[in-house]
């Protein structure tokens, strides 16, 4: 017979179990909630007119690499000895398919001429240009005769990337206005990182708005309430404003750059954390009007057992988001502090928003929904929903060794044949490759691809420095060719090549102590392919130097790829130390919310080989399926941190939720009553943040898209896969083991189900 409702000074207060520290904030939560919601209103709406938003920073490839770094060393040394850049990363690119003029062909070399000698007035803040035709195919390298001109300008370096795109837009409408030009667009590296920049600008609104939208369906179904999705959605809202603002101000403060990938990413961790925790509270407060609690109570219990929950799960998440400070990439050390500050947001916001909300709105917080009474609880585990007799049964099932052993067997396989495509990851940059088809600087790319080598845009200088270069212009022109012949490389440009004077300084400097040569690869500069074709050429460099009896001639590479290429070898040198810290962070707060050593050790494993199948499934996708030459180089260590630490996230409060279960019942039992009740809750949850996450995919640039899929993939992997088959097997195979060298998971003995002894410990665990 089930028990009756209890209400007024029969009704229970919160067990001794929650913990003082615990009972006493939910109490203040719920005595002091107006003045936590208004605070929380009056904060928003201060930082809101007081603090900066976060603005845009980020710049060309220069915005991932240290200053300091080789390549930009070489580039300085280039222009301060011949005293003119080889280097253009703003390209006006002119293209006739069915052949440009002879007339258009000589104009763009005389403008370039007249540029670099100051005849015009008013263009500043360009310095020079360098033009290329492919006229008669004298260029090398070039796939077409007569069709393309690029003039590259060399723009003072003090000016910001918007100044010099536009620069370079306005030269043209003042310049190529004819339709005998055949002007198509600017582009190089520096306008695609400004659409870029642009894109996201316009894309985020969107972004936005959808995975709000999504929020609102999710929350609503999962718990049939309209008033359900309003608690999150205003939750979200406020913890969105005030992590924009504040993020602007420590970013001020301490003197990080955030850079514009960030942005959409931090707003889709903070929401999707938001709404995973919101959605921890609403299930625990139900399950406590289920039980029989008024509402008081009821939010009172939910905050005492899932605020401590969500505090350590969320400092778990920013902690491992926070390792990326480890890294010497300046890129992830602005990610790690971006991200871990939008988890903190989050947390803070959640844990006193959300109870506060709870005990205002009361029932009205599940409205229309109406919790059908089951009977009281006494601690967490009983107070969660009822499951049916079906998922019982499947559970039950599953904590047999012999069932378990299978589950676990396929499961496993089945993941580590999904990460097997990870063997073939590649990394690039590919600012270009990465905008939308109808791009202006995409275009322009195209069509310069078409009329000379793909990576005609971005060329590569080589510096050599030696005394008496200037008499051995027949061996830099043996180098050359050495060079032009190695895979990969399209064509090289030197002091003998007919299109460009000598006289004029550009390959041999006028002291004659050093010389360049421009390298021009097969493939798009930024990306894996040219970046491994260069480095394949930095090896052999001093084998072709002495087969050119240059011995002894210092080299370096500079340009966009020589960056690219730094920035992967750097981002995978940062790949241990990341990888350290991050599984060392999480691990150890595993270990000290469980008080165990073993657990924590199988579930970070199941994390990180959820998180090698979502990047086998991307590396697949991308490369195989879509032939994307190689992800972008952050998109697997950013999707990497956060998926170890989200998976952590839900390690806690699944596991937790056994942990409390198995102080008054067998392992077994503790399982089966646990699972089903937490996985649940934690399905919704993975499923709000894998949208919100997915999301990013409607921003139209390839590496959220990348991300967008590694992040939407992992935590469903997680939260679908691991947490409900791989852990429960596990824990059911290593058994009590699991929690030494505590005995908490021993201090009920075992005994088979169904037996008197069994149904005698059932009958003493509930008085």
């Amino acid at each position: 017979m089930s028990k009756p409702r209890l209400s007024g000074p029969t009704e229970p207060a919160i067990p001794r179990h929650f913990g003082h520290r615990s009972e006493r904030y939910a109490g203040l939560l719920v005595q002091f909630r107006y003045a936590v919601v208004l605070l929380w209103i009056s904060f928003a709406v201060t930082v809101q007119f007081l603090l900066p938003d976060i603005k845009d920073s980020g710049g060309g490839v220069e915005g991932f690499i240290d200053p300091d770094s080789p390549a930009i060393a070489t580039e300085i040394e280039s222009v301060t000895t011949f005293g003119f850049p080889l280097l253009g990363r703003v390209v006006i690119v002119q293209r006739n398919p069915d052949g440009l003029s002879p007339f258009a062909q000589a104009e763009a070399v005389l403008r370039a001429a007249a540029l670099s000698q100051g005849s015009y007035s008013g263009v500043e803040p360009i310095l020079g240009a360098l033009p290329i035709t492919n006229t008669a195919g004298l260029f090398p390298g070039s796939s077409e005769r007569n069709t393309t001109a690029l003039t590259y300008f060399f723009i003072s370096p003090s000016a910001g990337f918007n100044s010099q795109t536009a620069a370079a837009n306005r030269f043209a409408e003042r310049f190529l206005a004819e339709e005998d030009d055949a002007f198509v667009g600017v582009t190089g590296s520096i306008p695609a990182r400004v659409a870029q920049a642009d894109i996201l600008e316009t894309s985020l609104p969107f972004v936005e708005i959808a995975t709000l939208a999504a929020i609102v369906l999710i929350v609503g179904f999962h718990f049939r309430s309209v008033a359900a999705p309003l608690l999150a959605l205003f939750t979200a809202g406020v913890a969105f404003v005030v992590m924009l603002r504040v993020a602007s101000l420590a970013g001020a403060l301490l003197g990080i750059n955030v850079p514009s990938e960030l942005e959409p990413l931090m707003v889709a961790l903070l929401l999707g954390v938001v709404t995973d925790y919101v959605i921890f509270f609403l299930s625990g407060f139900k399950s406590e009007l289920q039980s029989g609690f008024r509402p008081a109570t009821a939010t009172k219990r939910s905050a005492a057992t899932f605020g401590p929950i969500v505090a350590v799960a969320g400092l778990t998440v920013a902690a491992g988001t926070a390792s990326l400070l480890v890294a010497e990439s300046p890129l992830f050390r602005a990610f790690g502090p971006g991200m871990a500050l939008a988890v903190l947001v989050g947390v803070v916001v959640s844990v006193t928003l959300v109870p506060a909300l709870l005990a205002i709105l009361g029932r009205a917080a599940l409205w229309p929904s109406r919790p059908a009474l089951v009977a009281p609880a006494e601690d967490v585990a009983d107070a969660a929903e009822p499951q049916p007799a079906g998922v019982s049964r499947k559970m039950a099932a599953l904590t047999q060794r012999p069932v378990a052993w299978r589950v676990f067997g396929v499961t496993t396989a089945a993941l580590v044949i999904a990460a097997i495509p990870l063997l073939s990851l590649n990394l690039g940059l590919g600012f270009t490759a990465s905008l939308p088809p109808g791009s202006e600087p995409r275009v322009a790319a195209d069509a310069a691809k078409q009329g000379f080598a793909e990576g005609i845009l971005s060329p590569t200088v080589l510096l050599l420095r030696d005394a008496d270069l200037a008499d051995r212009r027949r061996n830099i022109s043996v180098l050359e060719g050495l060079i032009e012949s190695q895979p990969g490389v399209a064509a090289v440009l030197g002091p003998d090549d007919i299109q460009i004077r000598t006289d004029l300084g550009l390959f041999v400097s006028r002291s004659g102590d050093a010389a360049r040569l421009l390298i021009v690869l097969d493939d798009g500069p930024l990306g894996a392919t040219a970046v491994d074709t260069l480095m394949r050429l930095q090896q052999r460099l001093p084998e072709l130097l002495e087969r050119a009896n240059l011995s002894g001639t210092r080299s370096g590479f500079a340009g966009d790829t020589a960056i690219s290429a730094e920035i992967v070898d750097g981002t995978q040198d940062d790949l241990g130390r990341i990888s350290i810290a991050a599984l060392a962070v999480n691990l150890l707060l595993l270990i000290l919310f469980l008080r165990a050593l073993v657990a924590p050790l199988y579930l970070l494993a199941c994390s990180v080989l959820a998180l090698a199948a979502s990047l086998g499934l991307t590396t697949f996708f991308f490369q195989t399926v879509l032939g994307h030459d190689g992800l972008t180089f952050y998109v697997p260590f950013a999707a990497a941190v956060l998926l170890v630490a989200l998976g952590s996230d839900y390690n806690i409060f699944g596991v937790g939720h056994i942990w409390q279960a198995a102080r008054r019942l067998p392992l077994r039992e503790a399982i089966v009553t646990a699972v089903p009740q937490t996985t649940r809750a934690i399905t919704a949850a993975g499923i709000a943040l894998a949208v919100s996450f997915g999301m990013l995919a409607l921003v139209p640039l390839r590496p959220f898209r990348e991300l967008a899929f590694a992040m939407f993939v992992g935590i469903l992997l997680d939260a679908v896969v691991v947490r409900s088959l791989l852990v429960p097997t596990l824990l059911v195979l290593v058994g009590r083991r699991s929690s030494w060298p505590s005995r908490l998971l021993s201090s009920v003995e075992e005994v088979p189900r169904g037996s008197p002894e069994g149904k005698k410990e059932k009958v003493s665990s509930k008085k």
